[in-house]
């Protein structure tokens, strides 16, 4: 499967043999396969960036989003994708690229702060968010995660989150809560947060889905946030989570469990590094059998479960 981002052409199949930034056993590789934990976790992350004036400043004020919110939602995506199952070089290259861009993003909120893409305060922010949205989503919508599981993808996702030049990565969910809490009393509502959820409930992105779906996301996303966010933003009863909302994210989430796209990176990625192609849709058991009895299918030192 080929993706582009920002003129990068990224292939998920090739070069055969290539090591992705994280191992094929990783609680990455097992979370960002399924697409409801990267919707409802993805909108819920970008909530929680654009709750900080200067984060929401930089996107808004320098980015597509405006003019192309669903394209850029995308691209970020495709980006995220990369950092997990693409080829390490290509990873590198496009985490390189978004560096780039972002040394050109500064200037001033609305209220006249100052800011920079490039502030380590801002960019820790933006890892943390990413990665609490993503497994608290898959905890919450597709299968329970145990704390060991948790900890451990906080910990490898500090691999991808430094490239992007966070320093400070939490190591679990209590140490996301406790930066969110130093960060809290910046938090503001702001039409662009509620401009932004409507968008992703309107359908607009995936104009195939049923327009059900895409409300249920949005009310799903919301409520993941921690309470203080979700108070900040000023996003009340209307964004409440349904009991039909849930019960139909659960059953989407649980078929993409079950049913391996041969296209998707998950899979191609899974060949790539001579893997079955639904290496990651069998039991945790077989994995782990798998990687350990043919440890020659995999770059040396990167099936860490073998």
């Amino acid at each position: 499967m080929n993706e582009t981002y920002q003129g990068w052409r990224i292939d998920f199949a090739n070069p055969r043999g290539a090591a992705a930034l994280q191992a094929p056993d990783s609680v990455q590789w097992r979370v960002f396969k399924n697409p409801i934990a990267l919707g409802v976790g993805g909108v819920a992350a970008v909530l929680m960036e654009f709750a900080e004036p200067r984060i929401r400043s930089g996107v808004w004020d320098h980015s597509t989003y405006k003019v192309d919110p669903i394209g850029r939602s995308m691209r970020t995506g495709v980006a995220a994708m990369v950092g997990c199952y693409g080829p390490a070089d290509a990873a590198r290259q496009v985490i390189a690229g978004v560096n780039r861009m972002h040394v050109k993003v500064k200037g001033a909120t609305p209220a006249g702060e100052a800011y920079k893409a490039l502030d380590p305060e801002l960019l820790d922010w933006v890892a943390a968010t990413a990665a609490y949205g993503f497994i608290t989503a898959y905890d919450r919508f597709v299968a329970p995660v145990s704390d060991a599981d948790k900890a451990r993808y906080f910990h490898d996702g500090g691999t991808v989150g430094r490239l992007y030049g966070a320093r400070n990565i939490p190591a679990s969910t209590s140490e996301f809560m406790a930066m969110m809490e130093r960060l809290a009393p910046r938090f503001e509502a702001h039409p662009i947060n509620t401009e932004f959820l409507d968008i992703i409930q309107s359908g607009r992105a995936a104009p195939g889905t049923p327009k059900f779906l895409h409300r249920a996301l949005g009310r799903a996303a919301v409520s993941i946030l921690p309470a203080v966010v979700r108070e900040k933003l000023a996003l009340g009863p209307q964004y409440d989570l349904k009991r039909r909302d849930r019960i139909a994210l659960r059953l989407v989430a649980a078929l993409a469990e079950r049913r391996p796209d041969l296209k998707s990176p998950a899979c191609q990625s899974s060949v790539r590094l001579g893997l079955p192609a639904d290496f990651l849709y069998r039991s945790a058991v077989a994995q782990r059998q798998l990687l350990a009895s043919k440890p020659e299918m995999l770059p040396e030192g990167l099936a860490s479960a073998a």
